[in-house]
């Protein structure tokens, strides 16, 4: 498999070479009112398109590296939002449970009581 994509890279690159020497007539490249055709005007008008391409990765790396900071930070903001919201929310609702939350509490007190007794106990012995 190793061997047959060296072969197919280089028979591509060969057709590219092809292409660009033998065709390459049909590049035209204007720099400062001197122009470029033929197999020159092709590489330099590769080079170019190239150079862009680079530019055109690197922007977008920059932009994306931005926008993965931007909504970080909003994301930081909603979640500290939205918990801000649930503890006034909490201690809108509390006055309203507490005729649940006494014979919860009661319950509690009596249940780590008696494991409170059942430790000492075990200690004892």
């Amino acid at each position: 498999m190793k061997k047959t994509a060296y072969f197919v890279i280089a028979f591509l690159f060969a057709l590219l070479l092809w292409n660009v020497f033998a065709f390459g007539g049909d590049s035209v490249v204007n720099i400062d009112g001197d122009e470029f055709d033929g197999p020159l005007g092709a590489l330099i008008a590769m080079l170019f398109a190239g150079g862009g391409t680079l530019i055109a990765m690197l922007v977008l790396l920059v932009v994306g590296v931005v926008l993965a900071v931007v909504f970080a930070g909003v994301g930081i903001i909603l979640i500290g939002g939205l918990g801000i919201g649930a503890v006034v929310l909490a201690l809108a609702i509390s006055p309203l449970l507490l005729p649940l939350l006494l014979p919860l509490a009661l319950i509690w007190y009596m249940v780590s009581r008696s494991r409170k007794n059942r430790m000492m106990r075990e200690h004892a012995v």
